[in-house]
């Protein structure tokens, strides 16, 4: 075991009741999911961490996962020994038995920008750091074509074309997202609401839910508050729910219908938002696949003249 994975004083004695470590990361990953409200806030942070960063740990250093997780070092090899293990290298070992064989465009992206990063001698120039936020964004998409679970993404376009109402909400960044699906939505003949929250108003906005209508929110961590309440009362009201988000561990996914997970890539610390764009897009073609929609009743129609 390396230094950095001895643990403080405090934290020599594991919190794990396991008998023995998982035999492989997916039998992990499950095993943070289903542990994860009885965890730590701390520990907390790592498990989401580590479901949506999942292809990243074998890469990664202890110091940069802490970082991430706004933990000390110690934190990670206490959340190691949770699930078993003696500290962090043991818990890296299964993922890089996991990826060993398949390395990833988000692993070939880690490396190259602590790559970049280390190298002060060098400063990159304007195209450099352009590449680097198009590679982070090819990353994003390749994993979402990797990771697409299918059923789930059934299921979401039996949602859509279901409901009577749909209401989509998405705040700060992910309002971009919310926006731009409740546009393509608007090209079929069900009735779209874009949930704004103008002048604070998200209860109001959200006040005509109903159980056959379904509510699309949009959030990624750390996961706005006020789709947070959107959602509340979307299930109080018993509507239906989609959710489009980065963990299974989000709270917005708890009580879901359907989970669409994206995970984007980032370019010094700015997370881009093509993949979620891309998603969106697949979602209202299959809907429109679906509800048959005619190539014509897609197009712009013209009627407004400059």
């Amino acid at each position: 075991m390396s230094r950095t994975d001895q643990p403080a004083t405090t934290e020599s004695t594991p919190d794990s009741d396991l008998a023995s470590p998982p035999i492989n990361a997916e039998r992990l990953l499950q095993l943070i999911t289903n542990e994860y409200e009885s965890l730590p806030r701390q520990l907390k942070r790592i498990a989401s961490y580590m479901s949506q960063q999942s292809d990243r740990i074998m890469v990664d250093r202890i110091s940069d996962i802490a970082r991430e997780c706004e933990v000390h070092p110690s934190a990670i090899v206490r959340f190691s020994q949770r699930f078993g293990f003696s500290g962090f290298s043991e818990m890296q070992a299964l993922f890089r038995e996991a990826y060993t064989h398949k390395t990833t465009p988000v692993q070939n992206y880690q490396q190259r920008i602590r790559s970049m990063i280390a190298n002060k001698s060098q400063k990159a120039s304007g195209g450099d750091l352009a590449r680097e936020c198009i590679d982070a964004t090819l990353s994003g998409i390749e994993r979402l074509g990797l990771e697409l679970d299918d059923q789930a993404f059934d299921k979401a376009v039996d949602l859509v074309v279901n409901a009577d109402n749909i209401y989509v909400v998405g705040v700060r960044r992910s309002f971009a997202v919310a926006d731009y699906l409740v546009y393509n939505l608007q090209h079929t003949n069900k009735r779209i609401h874009l949930v704004s929250g103008l002048g604070g108003s998200y209860r109001e906005q959200m006040r005509s839910v109903r159980a056959n209508d379904l509510v699309i929110a949009i959030s990624f961590t750390p996961y706005g508050k006020e789709t947070q309440h959107c959602l509340r009362i979307a299930q109080h009201n018993q509507a239906k729910t989609l959710i489009i988000t980065d963990s299974n561990l989000s709270p917005l996914a708890k009580r879901a219908n359907t989970v669409l997970l994206v995970n984007e890539g980032s370019s010094f610390a700015f997370r881009s938002l093509s993949a979620t764009l891309c998603l969106c897009q697949a979602l209202f073609i299959a809907v429109a696949y679906r509800l048959e929609l005619k190539v014509d009743e897609i197009h712009e129609q013209v009627g407004f003249e400059d």
